[in-house]
Formats: C-alpha cells, structure tokens, sequence
C-alpha cells in the first residue's frame, strides 16, 4: 500500500515529467547545448550513473535488473550492453517513449521498458534494483516504505540515492524556486543520513540487508548522495 503523500507526490511528478518538462528532461539527457546551471545537472547526473553502473557486476548475463525511475534509459542501456535483463520503468510514457528510441540507436540487447509503478509486483524478481534519483522526491517513511517493497523482490542488492541534507542543497532548492514555474523541478526531500539508516534499521523487510558501499556526487546545482544495500 502507498501512503497519501506518496500517492499525491507520485501523481505530481507523472504530471511533470511527462507534460511540463518532458522536452526540457529529454534535452538535458541528450548531448544538446544546455544553459551553465543545467550542464552542472547533467555533469552530476552522468557521475551518479558510472557510480551505480561500477557497483553493478561487470558481466551481468543471467541476471535479471531493475532501473527504478529511468528516465530516458541510459542506465538501462547500458545494464543491457552488460548482459543483464534489464526491465526499465518509469512513470512519464513520453520519456519511456524517448528511451526506446535511444536504446535501438545505440543497438545491442534491449532493455524491456514499461510505463507505470517503478515497484510494481508485476514486473517479478530481480538481482539488482536501481533507483538514481527517483525517490529523491519522497520523505523519508515514504522512501523507506518503497525499499521494503523493493527488497522482498531483490535477489543481490538495491542501489538507490537520495537528496542530502546540507545547508548549500536547502540554498539550491530556494534558488531554483526562483525558476518559472514550467522550468522547475517538483519538490526534492532533503533527507538526514541518521535518520534513514534509523527508519531502515527498524524496518522488519529490510533486516535481510546489510549496507555497503556510499558516495556523496556533488557537481554545481547536482547533489545526491548514492547507497549500496546488500542481500546478507
């Protein structure tokens, strides 16, 4: 079950990223010139991804991956020039959509991409789970509530980031309110170290899990902080 504030922000977010800045997601994605403020985005972004990609196997045949949240599927293509299954879901169909067609232009083995709830039972189990910036958004119950869905479908390890806690991030998150408001980003969830690893540490489903490795990619108005949780 999703709480209220799950629901509502995951209708929001669907709203954005599919409507209001589809176009802009898809551009800052792509290798089109982009403004200072968000070549610093994609610069971050691009970090966070080898960071995922490099604590994921090198050789991932036989081994089936989720790319929670992808976005225009970069990661996902990737997985799958590994070897890997790769099942990619987003929320956006139109960002879906673009990730298909990124996929075959690159070639190679395709991942599955599917429109909808990045955690929905349906799409089976999984060694890796990836969710790069995708819960970003959520408060911290929230985000601890969809790891324990995750984890009892992950086989391996669930690799996932969040937005941390700091003076300067709280200063970029007002700056960028200064944004019109078609140009800005939806609401990101500064989140406290102390307190996630408290909230997953008393979550029954994530017992099974041990934390592992963890880094901080702070690149201009980038910031994110990525975590490694592995099955015992």
């Amino acid at each position: 079950m999703h709480s209220a504030t799950y629901t509502e922000r995951r209708s929001k977010l669907e709203a954005y990223f599919d409507r209001t800045a589809a176009a802009a997601w898809q551009r800052l994605t792509s290798d089109a010139p982009v403004s200072g403020i968000r070549a610093t985005v994609r610069a971050g972004r691009e970090e966070m991804r080898n960071t995922l990609l490099s604590w994921l196997p090198a050789d991932l045949t036989g081994l089936r991956i989720l790319d929670a949240g992808c976005g225009t599927g970069a990661l996902a293509s990737e997985a799958a020039l590994r070897g890997g299954e790769v099942v990619a879901v987003d929320l956006s169909p139109t960002l879906i959509e673009c990730a298909r067609e990124r996929a075959l232009e690159i070639g190679g083995p395709q991942p599955a991409f599917h429109a909808g709830d990045m955690l929905g039972e349906e799409h089976g189990e999984f060694d890796h789970i990836v969710a790069m910036d995708s819960l970003i958004h959520y408060d911290a119950p929230d985000i601890v509530a969809a790891l324990a869905r995750a984890a009892k479908r992950c086989r391996r390890s669930m690799l996932f980031t969040v937005a941390p806690n700091s003076p300067l991030l709280t200063a970029m998150i007002t700056v960028g309110r200064m944004f019109p408001r078609g140009d800005r980003a939806p609401f990101i969830a500064p989140l406290a170290e102390s307190k996630l690893r408290r909230l997953i540490a008393a979550e029954p489903a994530l017992r099974d899990f041990t934390a592992g490795r963890h880094r901080k990619v702070q690149r201009g108005f980038y910031t994110s902080q990525a975590y490694e949780w592995v099955r015992r």
